[in-house]
């Protein structure tokens, strides 16, 4: 499945894209396997509350199965301007 990183997350994370091979049954399931990584991945995902999610460009919380998913993605809530 394709993971993509936006703003803050992609610039702690380090790249803006990955595949991830993973046998995570939720969103939460997937950001554990992420965090174990390395430490880029825990310091991006350590406030979940900071967060936002899609999937397949879907907005969902982090309870949400990835059973079919394609895409996930990661970003900071949006703001007005």
């Amino acid at each position: 499945m394709d993971v993509l990183y936006f703003a803050w997350v992609r610039e702690r994370i380090g790249i803006p894209k990955e595949t991830v091979e993973t046998s995570a049954a939720t969103v939460n399931e997937l950001v554990a396997e992420l965090r174990q990584r390395e430490e880029r991945y825990e310091v991006a995902f350590s406030d979940l509350s900071s967060l936002r999610v899609a999937v397949d460009q879907t907005l969902t919380d982090f309870d949400a199965s990835l059973s079919g998913a394609r895409e996930v993605a990661f970003f900071p809530p949006m703001t007005g301007g």
